[in-house]
């Protein structure tokens, strides 16, 4: 447990929830991605080992990959920013749909390709919002404050941020 600590910088016992739910949220994402192949208990569960395993791997080679790119003080805050996107990517479409109910917009009334430009607009909007929301509230709101005037600045809005 000492060697998992120094490994991702952890100094207190509560940050070690951030790995625990990192990786009970990638059992559980190998688990559903396991149900959409296999309808047999047996097959579902070596599945959802074998994805298990392998998105494990995929995601600490990212990890690698980005802890060079994004200033982070500690990699195990790195697991919590990838909870931050997804749980922001998952809310922004739970508030994007209402929304978009509200306005009347439906595929019945609407041509579907428009209907899905303006689903993609409205939820990108909320997107922003949250993102920074839930930032906040997992401790990293500077962190995603600049990600988000970067990201603004790539969309054109630059006097929003300057």
């Amino acid at each position: 447990m000492n060697k998992f600590k120094e490994n991702w910088e952890i100094q207190y016992n509560w940050q070690l929830i951030f790995p625990l739910i990192g990786l009970l949220s990638l059992g559980y994402s190998s688990y559903r991605l396991a149900l959409i192949f296999f309808d047999e208990f047996g097959y579902i569960l070596i599945a959802t080992f074998a994805l298990f395993i392998s998105l494990l791997v995929l995601i600490l080679k990212l990890f690698t990959f980005l802890e060079k790119r994004w200033k982070l003080q500690y990699r195990w805050e790195m697991i919590r920013v990838f909870i931050v996107f997804a749980v922001t990517g998952s809310s922004s479409l739970y508030v994007g749909r209402p929304i978009i109910r509200l306005l009347g917009i439906t595929k019945e009334n609407l041509n579907p390709i428009l209907y899905w430009i303006l689903f993609i607009i409205i939820g990108l909007i909320f997107y922003q919002i949250l993102l920074v929301t839930f930032g906040w509230l997992f401790g990293q709101f500077k962190f995603f404050w600049e990600f988000e005037k970067k990201m603004l600045r790539r969309f054109g809005l630059k006097r929003l941020v300057d």
